[in-house]
């Protein structure tokens, strides 16, 4: 039995506001959190945690760390997903909150390699899994907010302003960082400035959670409720059902570009800048900072193309784009020029990155029926998170050591990811896309294999 959207009462303006502003802020902090590590992993811990004769080698062991948060994701997502199919998505979206508020005020009073030797990486890759597993299951939920409870024909807009959290997240984790730079001697920053950062985290995760504590449930999810139509497994219902099968394999494939340009621009470059450029921290925080505000306007905007047109049409768009601009937006950062340096990564990542990053939520959202969307859009985020996004930092790292300071190798896995990722964003069929006021009815592939795993 299936419910059409229209025969329940609409949300009120008023609640779709509460909505988007819980989703906004809750990815925000959880954002703040996670790129905090990511940031200081560059700049901080390879040298309080991995101290080592050899710096490569330290930042190596640094962003492997960064990326075993990724790992944890799709475990995170695996069992928040469920919880979130099964129990609904503001109860899963308060408990992810409330994990990665406190993993992230205790990574920043973890002692340092020489205090208490090696028990104080142990203690950072341990928090930096809860912080993976947290935001596992905060990304999915915090998108379906705003999809299911969007007004018909604007799914892509709704969906992307969940996405600005990313932006201000990371706005506010390179903001925090200059900040502190700039207050700062280096020894003192190096000691304990750092730590400011991480603490301040227990700030936004207040202010997130009495905002989030206000949401009702999605229009979606009470639908599911009231007839009795919630997935038992969910995670089983997406493996048995070959449309979701296929779904899921093609919205990982098409995550892949996306996930590498934004750890290129946004986490990588920032190492890459300082370590092999030699050049000022402090200018490439605020560029990146500058990206990030820059990105705030240009989500909802590239979110309303993805209503006009074609939202996979756009999002291959996006990845052509991105793929085409790395060799000259590295060019032009190897200039050293401080103009150059800041308007080039404000355009990729500020204005490129949106492009495909704001249809992205409401594109893996389509991939799925209701009643397991969030499991199935959390897999699909999550776990291609883990190359497309953990390991890039790690990949480029080597890659530019292997080409002994060059770009070559860099640009060729920059140009095999792209070509992938079209493929498979252009794979995606329309009749597989759960559309706008659509429910199981109007696949009858997936709604026969939906009963049968329900008996």
């Amino acid at each position: 039995m299936s419910v059409s959207r229209d025969t329940e009462h609409e949300p009120s303006k008023s609640e779709i506001r509460t909505v988007v502003a819980s989703s906004i802020v809750g990815t925000t902090v959880e954002w703040y959190d996670f790129f905090l590590y990511g940031i200081a992993a560059g700049l901080v811990f390879d040298k309080l945690f991995f101290p080592g004769s050899d710096p490569v080698v330290g930042t190596l062991l640094a962003f492997a760390t960064f990326a075993i948060g990724f790992m944890a994701r799709p475990f995170g997502g695996l069992v928040f997903g469920h919880i979130g199919d099964r129990v609904g998505r503001k109860k899963t979206l308060v408990a992810t909150m409330m994990i990665m508020g406190v993993a992230t005020c205790l990574i920043g009073l973890v002692p340092s390699y020489a205090t208490i030797g090696i028990a104080a990486p142990i203690l950072l890759v341990v928090l930096r899994l809860a912080q993976g597993i947290a935001i596992g299951g905060e990304w999915g939920g915090a998108v379906l907010m705003a999809v299911e409870y969007a007004p018909n024909g604007k799914r892509g807009f709704y969906g992307s302003l969940p996405q600005i959290g990313l932006a201000i997240g990371l706005m506010l984790g390179t903001g925090v960082f200059a900040a502190l730079n700039l207050a700062m001697s280096e020894a003192a920053f190096l000691a304990w400035g750092w730590r400011i950062a991480f603490m301040l985290s227990a700030i936004l995760v207040a202010v997130g959670l009495f905002i989030r504590l206000k949401v009702m449930e999605t229009p979606a999810f009470r639908k599911l409720e009231t007839v009795e139509e919630k997935a038992t497994v969910p995670a089983l219902d997406l493996i048995k059902s070959p449309q979701s099968r296929r779904n899921m394999m093609l919205g990982m494939g098409s995550r892949w570009a996306e996930g590498v340009a934004f750890n290129t621009w946004a986490v990588f470059v920032i190492a890459y800048g300082t370590g092999t450029l030699h050049l000022s921290r402090q200018t490439l925080l605020l560029a990146v900072m500058a990206a990030a505000a820059t990105m705030v306007v240009f989500i909802p905007i590239f979110g309303r193309v993805a209503d006009r047109f074609d939202r996979r049409h756009v999002f291959a768009a996006g990845i052509v784009i991105l793929t085409a601009a790395a060799y000259p937006a590295f060019v032009l950062i190897g200039t050293g020029n401080t103009a150059a340096i800041v308007v080039t990564i404000v355009l990729v990542l500020g204005v490129l990155y949106p492009i495909v990053y704001a249809p992205e939520s409401s594109l893996f959202a389509e991939l799925f029926p209701t009643r397991v969307r969030y499991s199935g859009i959390s897999v699909v985020y999550q776990l291609s998170g883990i190359v497309a996004s953990g390991l890039t930092p790690l990949v480029l790292t080597s890659l530019l050591g292997s080409a002994a300071g060059g770009l070559s190798l860099i640009m060729g896995y920059t140009v095999v990811v792209g070509v992938v990722s079209t493929v498979c964003t252009l794979a995606i069929r329309r009749r597989d896309i759960y559309t706008e006021g659509t429910d199981e009815q109007s696949h009858p592939d997936e709604a026969a294999t939906s009963r049968i795993a329900a008996t």
